[in-house]
């Protein structure tokens, strides 16, 4: 093996027993004592699995998990944050900031720096490296997105159009990491598909559901507007491991750096007491924890029903106002984009950065560039998309789903470039 450290049995563990592995699954990416890869071998679900001795399992740079990334991220916007403060304050001019890296972080930067898939990531600050307070710090950790030239050349191609029949209202949907599709019918259950469409389960969580998001391999975050709590549920487990009480009804959420973004509403009573916010909505940051990090005050007609979180804007559709906008974590407007859109809903992100968006009144799919100062039809009225709600990516690829307003189709795509 690549490491000294022992790989301990996964199924095991969950038994709270540590049991040296002795082969590796690569299918659900854990390892197997002697007497759980029987079982392993023996099941319906896994019998396919490919398995090898652990005395061969090699693992690979690929496999860093993502959340180093984000943890990474956390730790530079916190020292920015503290210069950016230290800025404010007179004080600060009396005396130079000395920041030494940790030199855990400087092994994980090492290693991700070698990951083609990750794109380039950078350190931000050197070891032994002297800032005074003038010095300009930028938040490199952050993946890098890759240059476009312009939208112009992108295209979006329908593959298929997978009949599913649910019949509900859908309010959100993702891709998960392992290629499983999670499809939350709007104020019901959460669907899990399989890759090709087909309906697996639902998932075992009380309560009316809205908004879902993935915030590791094993874990998503959904929210309950009717409870004003957001639920942590892994799902290897299929247990709730947290729940998460706000003061406002919550709708929307997505996870960056990190940290959740979930969009809040006052309820119709709450408004009547305070008119000084009847039209403004919430945009929070916290952490898994629940602690607020930032609050960003939206004044818009939208009802932050559908938004995305990413490198510390919020992007969302005004689905009556026939509008996309982007506001930074200030609050304050960076641009709104009125092109195309009629009845805008779904929405997400490429990995240039680009905007695709859902525009559920034209039954088309249109993309905005990450500027806002452009867009592009790549669906058009002829494909007969009907009343698109959802779209998402799947995990690091350029192909994902659209799903309709009643979910009884997946329309599987894929976009190009050019």
């Amino acid at each position: 093996m690549a490491s000294s450290k022992p790989v301990l049995c996964g199924p095991c563990q969950e038994g709270k027993v540590n049991t040296k592995a002795e082969f590796w699954c690569y299918s659900c990416e854990e390892g197997l004592c002697s007497k759980c890869s029987v079982h392993h071998k023996r099941s319906k679900s896994s019998r396919d699995h490919k398995t090898i001795n652990i005395k061969s399992y090699k693992p690979s740079i690929e496999a860093v998990n993502t959340e180093c990334v984000h943890q990474i991220e956390q730790q530079v916007h916190q020292c920015q944050q503290y210069l950016e403060n230290l800025k404010k304050d007179d004080r600060g001019k009396q005396f130079e900031i000395k920041i030494r890296q940790n030199d855990e972080i400087e092994k994980i930067l090492s290693k991700l720096e070698s990951l083609e898939s990750l794109g380039k990531v950078t350190s931000v600050f050197k070891t032994d490296e002297n800032l005074n307070k003038d010095t300009s710090v930028r938040r490199e950790a952050q993946v890098e997105l890759p240059e476009q030239t312009s939208i112009r050349t992108m295209t979006m191609n329908i593959e298929t159009k997978i009949e599913i029949n649910m019949m509900k209202v859908v309010s959100d949907m993702i891709c998960l990491m392992d290629g499983r599709v999670l499809v939350v019918e709007q104020e019901r259950n959460v669907n899990v598909l399989t890759s090709d469409g087909k309906l697996q389960k639902q998932l075992p969580i009380s309560g009316k559901a809205y908004g879902v998001t993935q915030i590791n391999q094993n874990t998503i975050a959904i929210t309950y507007p009717f409870e004003k709590a957001i639920k942590i549920f892994n799902m290897k487990n299929e247990k709730v491991t947290k729940v998460i009480i706000l003061d406002k009804t919550c709708w929307r959420l997505s996870f960056s750096n990190n940290a959740l973004a979930v969009g809040l509403m006052q309820d119709i009573d709450d408004d009547e007491d305070d008119d000084d916010d009847d039209d403004a909505g919430e945009i929070r940051i916290i952490d898994l924890e629940g602690n607020t990090l930032k609050s960003i005050q939206v004044e818009s007609e939208s009802d932050l029903g559908h938004f995305v979180y990413c490198n510390d804007r919020v992007i969302y559709s005004i689905f009556d106002g026939n509008a996309v906008c982007c506001v930074g974590e200030s609050g304050k407007q960076i641009w709104q984009n009125t092109q195309d859109l009629k009845g805008p809903g779904g929405l997400c992100t490429d990995t240039y950065g680009n905007i695709i968006v859902a525009d559920f009144d034209s039954g088309r799919i249109v993309v905005i560039s990450k500027d806002g100062k452009e867009s592009k039809v790549l669906i058009s009225e002829d494909d007969r998309l009907d009343s698109p709600r959802c779209i998402c990516f799947k995990y690091k690829e350029s192909s994902g789903f659209i799903c309709d307003y009643k979910c009884t189709k997946l329309t599987k795509f894929n976009l190009s470039s050019g």
